[in-house]
């Protein structure tokens, strides 16, 4: 057996680190004496005690942690949970050099003023927009949540919309010509930049009419593209000699990459997207709750025995086993997220009563909306 000290010296892990892991449960000694509380470690401790010590200098979260030394025995289940890892560090380090950036060019911004030009094919531009408007925010004490996000980085530009209880991401690749830089666009010039886009699959003229706020333009850029230019003061967007512009919204917008979080999802499943929808909006709801003065449908989705995906009656919610697979979302949110799918097939990802379930496109990675849970 070896003291705390000793199993402190050979694993490279401080006491009081050694301590913190057993009142996790994450390394618990194979014996504590009743009378002076030492604790002690068996030989075939150290392994696992060098493990963590391991995993904690890359700073892998806790729960991680103690899944790494329960399944050590496993190297494809433990490998798993370093590629997981291993993508959020990588992903952490490309953030923090874009936010680098970003704050060198406010530094430089008085004397050199922002200016951004992006070129975007106009289908896909309104497709993004098309994914992500449903999830902009309405509450007025929140203006921050009002607008969409339009974060620029050297090879296109990512969309975002959240009102706190979802949110939805999609991504336009394209040219771009300036710093990266993050703007937010209020809705309702959103909505402008949308009608001036027109239809999003024939490639054709822009529809006829002049919308409120959309100037007409001499020469003018052939129709399939999208101009786009980003300043300090807001957005002009270009579409064959017809271009509409405004003001961003002052706020910031929240650090959606840290809300979005990194996960290794327990379930992904395929959903026919007619069929459910037909599901969700065709019966009751399981549940409904009152919120903030207002009467919300509560959506239970669980797993078949096939382990497909099935929404859940009040009758099946109250026959299912303790531990089988049940999420609730807002019924309506959900059928929003389905619609702005636009795809016949989605991807849903689980993981439990209390995580976010995730729709997913399965032919684009970067196109995403995240639904909060209902507490059932």
């Amino acid at each position: 057996m070896r003291s705390i000290g000793e199993l402190a010296r050979a694993s490279g892990l401080t006491v009081s680190a050694l301590r913190f892991y057993d009142r996790s449960g994450v390394l618990v000694p194979a014996l504590v004496d009743p009378v002076t509380g030492y604790r002690w470690y068996a030989d075939d401790q150290v392994l696992p005690a060098r493990l963590v010590a391991g995993l904690r200098r890359v700073g892998m979260p806790l729960a991680e942690i103690a899944a790494a030394v329960r399944h050590r025995a496993e190297p494809d289940m433990v490998g798993r949970l370093l590629d997981a890892h291993l993508r959020r560090l990588e992903d952490g380090l490309t953030d923090a050099r874009r936010e680098l950036s970003r704050v060198r060019a406010l530094i430089d911004h008085e004397e050199h003023p922002m200016i951004t030009h992006l070129v975007l094919s106009r289908a896909d531009l309104a497709a993004a927009i098309d994914a992500v408007r449903f999830a902009v925010g309405t509450d007025p004490e929140l203006p921050v949540l009002s607008g969409v996000l339009f974060d620029v980085a050297t090879d296109g530009v990512r969309l975002v919309a959240t009102d706190r209880h979802r949110m939805a991401v999609a991504r336009v690749p394209g040219a771009v010509d300036g710093p990266t830089r993050r703007l937010l666009a209020p809705a309702a010039l959103v909505d402008a930049v949308r009608e001036l886009l027109g239809g999003t699959g024939d490639g054709g003229a822009v529809p006829g009419g002049t919308g409120d706020g959309v100037r007409e333009l001499s020469g003018g850029d052939g129709g399939a593209d999208a101009h786009l230019r980003l300043d300090g003061d807001g957005l002009t967007v270009t579409v064959a000699g017809r271009e509409v512009g405004g003001a961003a919204l002052p706020d910031e917008f929240p650090d959606y990459q840290r809300l979005l979080g990194k996960r290794v999802p327990a379930y992904r499943i395929t959903v026919d997207v007619p069929a459910l929808r037909a599901q969700v909006a065709g019966r009751p709801p399981a549940r409904v709750l009152r919120h903030e003065g207002v009467d919300v449908p509560v959506t239970v989705l669980g797993l078949d025995d096939a382990g497909g995906l099935r929404v859940l009656d009040d009758a099946a919610l109250a026959d299912a086993a303790p531990d089988a697979v049940r999420l609730g979302v807002n019924g309506r949110y959900l059928l929003d997220a389905l619609d702005a799918g636009d795809r016949g097939q989605l991807l849903l990802e689980l993981d439990g009563p209390i995580a976010p379930l995730a729709v997913r496109r399965p032919d684009d990675a970067d196109a995403y909306s995240i639904l909060m849970p209902v507490r059932l």
